[in-house]
């Protein structure tokens, strides 16, 4: 594990290649260089070329191995290409080789609507928005196929562009039994909607844009990209309102999307997607918490990885018409490490640090305390239940805990939808106490405002 010392030599010598390629491709002089304290490498630069000043952004690789499409250039040239059919996304400098990186338009303008002038600005706003995304939605699909974006063919190809994207990658850094992802994709399988026959370019996590000034000034984030089904980003948009508000009622921008794609209304289809794209995210996520690796964002896996089972088992349960239950749980404050663990959360708030981006690092850490301090007193608690919720289902007995995920990740391969109900019952059981747990931290605040929207 490197040292804080040899950490920061390292980034110092990424940022002065970094400005020296800005140099080289601006023809001006860096005149200021921010990292953004972010959990992937990112910066904001003052470039001066003559009497001019440019505003630019650097997207560094993010690390680990986490993503479907981990070449940083494909988003690079999606982003070019989409900028040259006429979709508001920010302009491309160049791409650095080393480090990867896009040097890209700084974009002016802010995601959260909760800063716009009005309601009224709001609701225009995500109209923009909608706009944009249909638009994209009807671009030929031939110049991203010649960058190598795979066009799906056949209807379960469309569906599932998506799942196959991430399967790989899933099995690659798979290390542990994860019997709710199987669950998932097993039903997904066997629900393909084959009626979607219509395959078009999808920025797959969508609900990203930013505004200015009641104008959209660009969408962003183009990393997982692909060709499927257009629905598919309706159900990730959807899926972002919960921490992300839209502007306007997810209903009525799906309705409103209708009127200017002419797409018609598949609201089941909607549903499917947010079962398929919140599966594919835990999957994503599923082997960096199962197996941590030093360097990695780790409150940043852990929050993601909760928040997203959560909308998982909420989706299955909307999609089966499964209500939601919330089981009974006794919550204990403190367990046997708490004084332990007060004083280790003390000493890392007394280190002083000199910036912004340290700063973060050190709240990411008083987070991961905080979070260990809820399991101390929780998790023996957590794993009775779930012991006795496996054992009452699969009819045997487990001696230790952790048997029984490579147990239930058997099972549910082999079960057939007759046993859909009873199994994802259990899953939403083991999901919703531990946002009981977890929900009033801070690595568990996404998981506890998880709401899908009515479509």
């Amino acid at each position: 594990m490197q040292s804080l010392d040899t950490q920061e030599s390292a980034g110092a010598l990424i940022e002065q290649k970094l400005r020296t390629f800005v140099e080289r491709l601006s023809g001006g002089q860096v005149t200021a260089m921010q990292r953004l304290p972010r959990w992937r490498p990112a910066w904001n630069l003052d470039v001066r070329r003559g009497e001019e000043v440019l505003r630019l952004h650097i997207r560094g690789e993010r690390g680990g191995d986490v993503s479907p499409f981990p070449e940083l250039r494909r988003e690079a040239d999606i982003l070019s290409l989409l900028g040259e059919q006429g979709i508001p996304v920010p302009h491309i400098h160049g791409f650095c080789e080393d480090p990867p990186a896009i040097v890209m338009d700084l974009v002016p303008g802010t995601r959260d609507v909760g800063t716009a002038a009005s309601d009224d600005e709001r609701r225009a706003l995500a109209r923009q928005y909608v706009r944009a995304m249909a638009a994209m939605h009807r671009l030929p699909l031939e110049p991203f196929v010649a960058k190598g974006v795979r066009l799906p063919q056949s209807a379960d190809e469309i569906s599932l562009a998506g799942l196959e994207a991430y399967y790989p990658l899933y099995l690659r850094n798979k290390t542990r039994p994860q019997p709710l992802a199987e669950f998932a994709l097993g039903w997904l399988r066997r629900n393909v909607p084959r009626h979607r026959t219509r395959a078009a370019f999808v920025q797959y996590d969508s609900g990203q844009y930013l505004f200015a000034d009641g104008k959209l000034n660009a969408l962003y984030d183009f990393e997982f990209a692909m060709i499927g089904d257009p629905l598919a980003d309706l159900a990730s948009a959807r899926m972002r309102d919960n921490y992300e508000p839209l502007g306007e009622t997810f209903s009525e921008l799906y309705r409103y999307y209708q009127e200017v794609s002419d797409e018609p209304a598949d609201a089941d289809v909607v549903r499917y997607h947010t079962v398929l794209f919140s599966t594919v995210s835990t999957m994503q996520f599923s082997a960096t918490v199962a197996t941590p690796q030093p360097g990695d964002p780790h409150d940043t896996y852990i929050e993601f990885d909760l928040a997203l089972r959560r909308v998982v088992v909420h989706a299955l349960a909307e999609a089966m018409g499964i209500a939601i239950e919330t089981p009974s749980l006794t919550l204990v404050e403190a367990g046997a490490n708490a004084q332990l663990l007060t004083m280790l959360a003390d000493a890392v708030g007394r280190i002083e640090v000199s910036d912004e981006f340290q700063r973060s690092r050190r709240a990411a850490a008083l987070k991961l305390v905080e979070y260990l301090g809820r399991a101390d007193a929780m998790e023996l608690e957590l794993q009775r239940l779930e012991r006795e919720e496996a054992e009452a289902l699969l009819g045997r007995r487990f001696e230790n805990h952790g048997q029984i995920d490579a147990a239930l990740e058997a099972f549910v391969r082999d079960a057939g939808p007759e046993y859909d109900e009873r199994l994802l019952r259990l899953f939403m059981a083991q999901i919703e106490r531990r946002v009981q747990v977890f929900g009033g931290s801070a690595i568990g605040a996404s998981a506890s405002h998880i709401d899908l929207p009515p479509i």
